[in-house]
């Protein structure tokens, strides 16, 4: 209602002639409140926030693919190691069977070599019975038939004399059949101890060999696990590292966007305080909806203050108004009420 042009002035309370300074004094409060809450850099942008965490998760499965494809080539280097476990044990196996062998072969060669040296001494008495008979027979000569008959003085004498020269005869022949026979044992023997040796020194080898093989298996076993629980651990560390990246990401876009929710709302609350302090009228909002509730076509009986602005008829009139005011169109009576506002401002209405 307009005080100033005739309408009796009827004092305010507090609350309404305030409601201006409050209505600012709580956007303020509330751009304050934002800007609190709100960090400095403005919570980094979202998108932006949210293309690293979607590279960071490409990124993670790239490294968790990685962790998978280790993880099976350790399941396989463990599958090798176990059976290098396996050889090893068969190697193992083989490995004593091979010192038991190769122990027996050296007592069977010992004993083969002690035999072959009494047989050779036994050839080398042989040899010298047999020379001492041939030296024997050289110098004395064998007797013939003749020279014995005419030297036996009876025919017991020569009957004596034939068997003793016929046992001589068979002792020098079986002494030189032993002779031969000795020898042929010795060179069997010899021939048995070289076999044993060479099946020695090949068991010696195969010995040498497994010992290797074993050493080969069992260092690239380890070789290979070692590398790839090496790589595992970097891996599980990248993965772990990114994860904690990916969850401090996460927070900051919870934070983005929870400021930007904030920002909404801030802007919602100008929007709606601007509503309030200035809206579609020509005067605030707050002092339309004390003087009529924002009712073109409001009428005070008493005063005859009409429309939305409650003006009174002299005062629509004298800014060339036409009519009542409350049957005007809107756009003439908030032309009429943004002069009123210009000359007087708020002073022109009691809710102001």
């Amino acid at each position: 209602m307009l005080a100033s042009l005739g309408r009796p002035v009827v004092p305010a309370p507090a609350s309404r002639k305030s409601l201006a300074f409050c209505a600012a004094a709580l956007l303020g409060a509330l751009v304050l409140a934002v800007l609190a809450v709100v960090p400095g850099a403005a919570a980094a942008d979202a998108g932006e926030l949210e293309a690293k965490l979607t590279a960071a998760r490409g990124e993670a499965g790239t490294i968790a693919a990685g962790l998978r494809e280790s993880q099976e080539r350790l399941a396989v280097a463990e599958g090798e190691a176990a059976a290098a476990q396996a050889r090893e044990d068969r190697l193992s196996n083989l490995l004593a069977e091979g010192q038991e062998r190769a122990a027996e072969l050296s007592r069977k060669l010992s004993a083969t070599r002690e035999q072959l040296a009494a047989e050779r001494a036994r050839l080398r008495r042989s040899r010298d019975a047999l020379a001492a008979r041939l030296v024997a027979i050289y110098e004395s000569g064998t007797p013939s038939t003749a020279s014995l008959v005419f030297s036996s003085a009876d025919y017991q004498e020569l009957a004596t004399r034939t068997d003793y020269l016929r046992a001589i005869e068979e002792s020098d022949a079986a002494l030189a059949d032993r002779v031969e026979q000795v020898r042929d044992e010795v060179r069997r023997e010899a021939e048995l101890v070289a076999a044993l040796e060479a099946r020695a020194v090949a068991y010696n080898e195969r010995l040498a060999a497994a010992r290797a093989e074993i050493a080969s298996v069992r260092a690239a076993a380890e070789a290979a696990a070692a590398e790839l629980n090496s790589i595992s651990a970097e891996r599980r560390a990248s993965l772990a590292d990114l994860k904690a990246k990916i969850g401090n990401w996460v927070e900051e876009v919870q934070e983005a966007r929870a400021a930007e929710a904030r920002a909404a709302s801030l802007a919602e609350a100008e929007e709606e305080v601007g509503r309030w302090l200035g809206g579609p009228y020509s005067i605030p909002t707050y002092i339309v909806m004390c003087e009529s509730g924002g009712n073109y076509g409001a009428l005070n009986p008493s005063s005859g203050a009409g429309g939305a602005y409650q003006i009174i008829p002299s005062t629509w009139d004298l800014y060339g108004g036409e009519g009542e005011p409350q049957n005007a169109p809107k756009e003439e009576q908030d032309r009429i009420a943004g002069e009123i506002w210009a000359d007087s401002g708020g002073g022109a209405w009691v809710c102001a």
